[in-house]
Order: structure tokens, then C-alpha cells, then sequence
């Protein structure tokens, strides 16, 4: 009992752990100086300080002093401690010192140090084990004996007893320090498992930050990519529109102008008439015959001529009106399809490099069962031998390629299907076998490929197939390709643009595109 007060006087009060740098208030009480530090600061707040044990006030921050004697104390058991290994638990029979203990005996249920242990009884039920103050942990809860065994079937330890008399009886045991150093052996077995699964558990989570990453900077790339794009639309539009207007607003002002004048000159032809009519309205009112006679020559003259000249003066301004011309509504629109046009071909210049304009076959590479149109866009199916020479180049099946390969760079193309027949469309490798099944598109490394067949579609590389997931309508096609970036992406053109497909790979030669066709035929839209 002496010894476990001794052990409870060397804890402190605020951790409840064994001292360290024992530190000594004015009222006696002992605190760890990493306890009691912190405990005063707390406290300078309100500018009294008290001890947290007995309470005792303080009217200045308390001089903190080192308990000499303690500390020596709690460095020499620190030591024992880490010499013995004991963790704390001592001797149960050493009444009047604080010794560690370096064993416990689960039949005695007694803490035993180095001294002790020797005097102690070497029988076979004396088992001895580590330090540990758990002793009924050890015992069989219904022989109250030592727990020696472990049977297997249970997974539970048992004693003796157990064996013999109790329902373990026929149970496959083994003596329990066999069992543990199998257990061991298991649990070190799975953490090494454990381990390597973490490791690439913690991989797996770099790629996908990585991935995530990229993903970012790609997207903030290709947004800022985007609204450059949108503004130097809108500064295109804009001129276009000005030009459009400014080319309405001279026509306006050209017809406006001959207008004005034709006026001009109507509005002074409506004075000297109101003029005459006034005249003659004069003469009307005279009652001298002789006056009225005499002026009659002059004013009807002027009358007749004037009648004679109106219809001249209509002609001329009429054809003044015609010169300036109506306004060519058709012209304004052809104005501006092709300013638009202008705009979208820059467009897609910027984003694919490319037009699908550009992409024709190459006749050296078709097999002898597909015909070749005079335009190089469209390769039909075709059950008659076309009898074309025999070169390494040429497929043996319905197969063609592109004349133009793509090392680098955006592209993309448009291509048109038959709703009936079988089809290919992708790209290969220069160096993709031309004869024998893996030849076709996809069934080799060298080539990926949109197929077509039974009604079915699937995207095809190194012989491993994929089924587009939704249905397909369509019988247009994008592909497009940006090779530095190791992308091929198929997508369906009905109505809005709907993807079906990116392939990711690392392109290690130039590529052509690749059409194959049965039954029907496969064009190449300009």
C-alpha cells in the first residue's frame, strides 16, 4: 500500500501522469511545469492566480521553482522504467521501495521484480508473463485456471479444465503461445498486404489528383481558349454588321439625294404654274374683250407647251428614280451569308486546324471490292473485281485510306453513311498490315475505329470491341483528332452534336484516316 501512495504522490494533478520537471508552488503543491504554465496564463486574465489544488490565492504570478529532489526522482524511475520495461507496474512485493517490475505471475496474480522473481516458484503453474496489472483477463471465467490453450473451432482461449471437462472437449487446442506466434504470423502476413494495398491506394490517389489537376487546367485552358474565340466573333460580327448597314445607309442616301432634287425642281416647276394660274385667273376676271384677246396668245402658248413637256419631265424623272436604283434585298443577304461564312471558317480553322474539305482517298490503297469516285469523296461497295495492280499498299479487303496523313495539329472531318450496310470509319498507322484479318479497323494497334454492323454500333482497338450504350440515328459522323493531345473522338451529327466516343492513346506515327465498307457506301462530306 506504501508503494502505491508513493506512485500516486508522483503524479500530477492537472495530467494525472508521472511528473515532468517537477515544478513546486509557495503553498507546497507540485504540478508539471508543461501543466502549470499554461494553467496560469489562462488565469493572468483575470489577475488572480490560484493553485488548482488547494485553491490558495495568489497576488502575483507565483515564482515557479524546480523540485530538485523529484526531478531526480522521476529521471531515475524514467530510467528504471525504460531499463525494465515495466510501464509503470512495480513489484507487489516490495512494500518499502518503488521497484519496477520485470514479470507477472498469473497464478500468484502478483507483480514480481528481479529479485523477487528469482526466489519465486519455477513449477509449471507459475506461468509467468509481461508485466500487467489484468490478471482475471488471464483466468478462465469458469475454472477460475489459468488460460493456456486456444482453441481453434471457438476462436477463444481456454484452461485446462476446458479440455477435459467443458464443451471444448474433442476441439482441435494448442498451447496458447503456439497460437499466439501463428496469430502473429497471420497479422504480420496481412499487414504487409495491408501495406501494399495502402501504397497503391495512396498511388491510385496521386494519379487521380493528378488527373484532377489536369483536368482544371485543361478546362481553364480551353475556357479562356473559348472566350477569346467568342470575342473575336463578336469583333467580327460587329464589323460585319457595320459594313452591312453602312452599305444600306449609302443606298439610302444615294436614292434620297435624287429624290431631294427631283423635288427640288417639282416644288419651282409648282410655283411658275400657281403663277400662270393666277395670270389666267386675272384675265378671267377682266370684261374687256379687246384685253382678254390680246393676252391670249402668250398664256395659251405657254399652256400648251407646258402640257407638251410634262410628260418628258415625268419620263426623265423617272428615270432618274430608276438610276438610283431599288434596294437589292438579295444582295444584302448574300452579303452577309458570305461575311458569316467568312467567320465560321475562321472559326473552325482555329479550333480543328483543319477541314474536312481537305481529306481525300487514296485509289493506291483500295481493295479490288470497292469502287472510287471521280471526286476521290465517296467509296462504295462493289461486287465486281476492279482488277487494280497488286502493291504492298493495296488492302486485300474493302478498305481505303486518306491521301493526307496528320502528324501533328486539331483536325476533324465529316463523313455521310447508307442507313442500310455494314461500315468502318477511323484512323490508322501507315504500317497496319494490308491483308489478312488484322488488317481490318480495330483489330489490330495500329488502328481505332466507329463500326456499323447488324444496325449495331461499336467503337473497336486492339480487338477489344465496346457497344455504344444509347441509339443511334444518325447517318453523319465527326471524327476528330488532336494528336498531340493522343485524342480521337467519334460524334453523332443529327440535329445538336452528340458525343459517342474519345479514344486516349499515344500516337507514335502519323495517322490517315480509314474507311471500310460492305453492301453499301461511306462519303466524305465537302
Amino acid at each position: 500500500m506504501a508503494s502505491a501512495d508513493f506512485r500516486y504522490e508522483q503524479n500530477c494533478s492537472i495530467c494525472l501522469n508521472t511528473y515532468t520537471d517537477p515544478i513546486t508552488l509557495r503553498c507546497g503543491h507540485i504540478f508539471c511545469r508543461g501543466c502549470i504554465d499554461p494553467e496560469l496564463d489562462t488565469q493572468q486574465e483575470s489577475g488572480v492566480y490560484t493553485c488548482p489544488e488547494c485553491r490558495k490565492r495568489f497576488q502575483q504570478r507565483p515564482t515557479l521553482q524546480r523540485n530538485i529532489n523529484l526531478c531526480h526522482t522521476a529521471e531515475c524511475s524514467s530510467m528504471f522504467h525504460e531499463d525494465h520495461g515495466a510501464l509503470g507496474i512495480f513489484c507487489t512485493y516490495c512494500i518499502n521501495s518503488i521497484v519496477p517490475a520485470v514479470k507477472s505471475c498469473l497464478l500468484c496474480e502478483a507483480s514480481l521484480c528481479e529479485s523477487h522473481m528469482k526466489v519465486h516458484s519455477k513449477s509449471s503453474e507459475h506461468i509467468l508473463s509481461e508485466p500487467t496489472t489484468s490478471f482475471g483477463k488471464r483466468k478462465c471465467s469458469t475454472h477460475k485456471k489459468i488460460l493456456e490453450y486456444y482453441c481453434s473451432k471457438d476462436a477463444v482461449c481456454i484452461c485446462v479444465s476446458c479440455i477435459a471437462f467443458g464443451e471444448h472437449k474433442g476441439h482441435f487446442v494448442e498451447p496458447i503461445n503456439v497460437a499466439f506466434e501463428k496469430k502473429k504470423d497471420t497479422l504480420i502476413h496481412f499487414l504487409e498486404r495491408l501495406t501494399i494495398k495502402k501504397k497503391k491506394t495512396e498511388k491510385r490517389v496521386k494519379t487521380l489528383q493528378k488527373q484532377k489537376t489536369d483536368v482544371q487546367e485543361k478546362a481553364a485552358d480551353v475556357t479562356k481558349q473559348v472566350n477569346v474565340l467568342f470575342m473575336d466573333i463578336r469583333e467580327q460580327l460587329d464589323l460585319l454588321e457595320k459594313k452591312v448597314l453602312s452599305e444600306i445607309y449609302n443606298w439610302e442616301e444615294q436614292v434620297s439625294h435624287t429624290v431631294s432634287n427631283l423635288i427640288q425642281q417639282l416644288e419651282i416647276k409648282k410655283d411658275e404654274l400657281s403663277r400662270k394660274m393666277f395670270d389666267i385667273e386675272e384675265l378671267c376676271h377682266i370684261s374687256d374683250p379687246v384685253t382678254v384677246l390680246q393676252g391670249r396668245g402668250s398664256i395659251t402658248d405657254e399652256f400648251y407647251d407646258c402640257q407638251e413637256g410634262d410628260e418628258e419631265d415625268r419620263e426623265r424623272e423617272d428615270k432618274k428614280v430608276h438610276e438610283a436604283g431599288d434596294l437589292d434585298e438579295g444582295l444584302i443577304l448574300a452579303a452577309l451569308h458570305a461575311g458569316l461564312a467568312d467567320i465560321m471558317t475562321g472559326v473552325k480553322r482555329g479550333i480543328y486546324a483543319s477541314e474536312s474539305l481537305d481529306i481525300l482517298l487514296d485509289l493506291n490503297t483500295a481493295g479490288n471490292y470497292v469502287a472510287i469516285s471521280g471526286d476521290l469523296k465517296t467509296v462504295s461497295w462493289t461486287e465486281l473485281n476492279q482488277c487494280r495492280p497488286e502493291t504492298p499498299e493495296r488492302f486485300q479487303y474493302c478498305q481505303v485510306l486518306s491521301t493526307r496523313r496528320f502528324a501533328s495539329g486539331r483536325h476533324y472531318w465529316e463523313v455521310e453513311t447508307s442507313e442500310s450496310g455494314d461500315w468502318m470509319i477511323g484512323v490508322c498507322y501507315p504500317s497496319i498490315d494490308r491483308k489478312g484479318v488484322q488488317s481490318y479497323i480495330g483489330n489490330n494497334n495500329k488502328s481505332w475505329g466507329l463500326c456499323k454492323f447488324n444496325n449495331e454500333y461499336s467503337v473497336i482497338h486492339s480487338s477489344d470491341v465496346s457497344q455504344i450504350s444509347h441509339y443511334v440515328s444518325s447517318q453523319s459522323f465527326r471524327i476528330y483528332l488532336d494528336y498531340e493531345a493522343g485524342q480521337l473522338s467519334f460524334y453523332e451529327l443529327q440535329g445538336s452534336t452528340r458525343h459517342l466516343h474519345t479514344f486516349s492513346a499515344i500516337f507514335t506515327e502519323p495517322l490517315h484516316a480509314v474507311f471500310y465498307v460492305w453492301g453499301d457506301w461511306v462519303r466524305i462530306k465537302s
